[in-house]
Order: structure tokens, then C-alpha cells, then sequence
């Protein structure tokens, strides 16, 4: 194992479980300071206590902005430095758009996209007054590709996109790095999220991209991102595909894609 952030500080959210976790643990191996936040407070104080020293838990609320803000704050002035703000925090919402209520899409919007910007406001002008940092935002496959039955969620991830491609243009200035991350399926409690009228994400995933990655593949894939100052992760390999496909030939794909709802809606409705 190398030591390429031997020395840095971090802070993930979303930590106690997933790719978070996954994430926390790489670093931790590599040589960072974490602190793993994550709503479920006791799941990341269980993750960094089993990562020794070098790791330290907190309850957050990523769609709190004061309760970001403090932890940045605080983080910051015990290390005197943030090297690394990792906005991973998440959740899925799916199901056919005329079906999802209102709440939920702005359950989805807040947690998925508005913390991204919390986590940016608050660690971004640390990271510009110290001319060094990185911000490395989870968004998905789903913000760069049409995603059928999981718009919402869609949606809040491809801002993410949109807000971390356009602050690394920015941030080359300040010597600060943006990477955004957009996995295919990864092996995650959110594959099993479903709601009343939801679809099954899992097999959704998995039937149009193979098996899930593991999260702690999916971590490494981050690390050596970071470490190479990419702009965009895309794994796995699958999603990699899917991603070119799309770009090659958008209309082709979405038209596609149109194609096989109609026919999928019409096998429900026959049965």
C-alpha cells in the first residue's frame, strides 16, 4: 500500500456505510487523518474506531448548512488544514415520475445535491486561503447518462456534475483540485433502497450494467483519481462503455432507450 495522502486531513460524509466507508478506510490506509461523518453517528464512530487513531467519527446532517459548516470549522482548527472534503452523502429515489410525490423529489434534491453545495461552501475558501485542497463530489452514472425511473435522482446528480466541473475551472487558480465521481452500480446499501411504487434499483442496475462494483474497488478507483487530479471517475468498466456509448451517439441511445420503455410499459400493462 502507498502513502499518497500520508500527512492530510479529511472529512467524508455519508461514512458509516458504503462507499464512504470504503473511502475512509483507503484513506486511513494511505496515510490521511479522517473524520467519518455520516446521520447514523454511531455507524461512523463503529468505522473509525475500527481504523484506529488516525480515524475519528461525527453525526452530521449533510442537508444542515450550519452543522457542515461547523464541522469544517472544527475540523479545521484542530488540524490547522483540510487537505481533502469528501461530499459522498447520498440517498435514491425512484419509480415512474408521474408516481413520485413531490416530497420526495425534494427529499432527493436536498440530500443529494444541496449538501454537495453546503460541503462546498464551507470547505472550498479554506482550501483557496491555503493555495492547496481537493473536493471530490459523488454524483453517478445517472448525471451523465439518461436514467429512466430514477429521474429524481438523476437530477441531483447531474447538478452535482454541472456545480464540480465548473468549480475545478475555477479552483486551478487557487491550486485547489475538483473531482467528481460517478459510479455505475457499486455494492451498497443504496442498491436495496425502494420506496412503495419504486422500482427494484438493484436489478435495474444490474440488468443494464452487470454486476455491482465493490465499494471498496470503487475507493480506490476515487484515491487514484485524486491522485492524478482527474476531473471525472467513471467506473466500472461497464459504466465506462455506457458513458462513450452515450456520447458517441446520444440520440441514437436515447431513442433507444424510449423505445424499450414504451415496450416495458406495455408488458405491465398486459399483464
Amino acid at each position: 500500500m502507498t502513502a499518497r495522502f500520508a500527512g492530510q486531513v479529511a472529512i467524508v460524509t455519508g461514512a458509516a456505510s458504503g462507499i464512504g466507508r470504503a473511502l475512509t478506510t483507503a484513506l486511513v490506509a494511505e496515510g490521511a487523518t479522517v473524520v467519518a461523518a455520516d446521520l447514523d453517528g454511531a455507524g461512523a464512530r463503529q468505522v473509525a474506531t475500527g481504523l484506529g487513531p488516525s480515524a475519528e467519527g461525527a453525526t452530521l446532517d449533510v442537508t444542515d448548512a450550519a452543522a457542515v459548516q461547523a464541522l469544517v470549522d472544527a475540523v479545521t482548527a484542530e488540524h490547522g488544514r483540510l487537505d481533502l472534503m469528501a461530499n459522498n452523502a447520498g440517498i435514491g429515489v425512484g419509480g415512474p415520475a408521474e408516481s413520485v410525490p413531490l416530497d420526495d423529489w425534494l427529499r432527493v434534491i436536498d440530500v443529494d445535491l444541496h449538501s454537495v453545495v453546503y460541503g462546498v461552501a464551507a470547505a472550498y475558501p479554506v482550501m483557496v486561503r491555503q493555495g492547496s485542497g481537493h473536493i471530490v463530489n459523488t454524483a453517478s452514472l445517472a448525471g451523465l447518462l439518461p436514467s429512466p425511473l430514477l429521474t429524481p435522482y438523476a437530477a441531483a446528480k447531474a447538478g452535482v456534475v454541472g456545480l464540480s466541473l465548473s468549480l475545478r475551472v475555477e479552483a486551478a487558480a487557487h491550486g485547489v483540485g475538483v473531482t467528481v465521481v460517478c459510479p455505475g452500480p457499486v455494492e451498497t446499501p443504496l442498491l436495496d433502497q425502494r420506496g412503495p411504487d419504486g422500482p427494484n434499483i438493484r436489478k435495474l442496475l444490474t440488468n443494464a450494467l452487470g454486476q455491482p462494483h465493490p465499494a471498496d474497488a470503487m475507493a480506490a478507483d476515487i484515491l487514484d483519481g485524486v491522485a492524478a487530479n482527474r476531473a471525472v471517475v467513471v467506473a466500472p468498466p461497464s459504466a465506462v462503455e455506457a458513458w462513450s456509448r452515450f456520447r458517441e451517439a446520444p440520440e441514437e441511445v436515447l431513442a433507444v432507450m424510449a423505445d424499450q420503455a414504451v415496450a416495458s410499459r406495455r408488458r405491465r400493462a398486459a399483464t
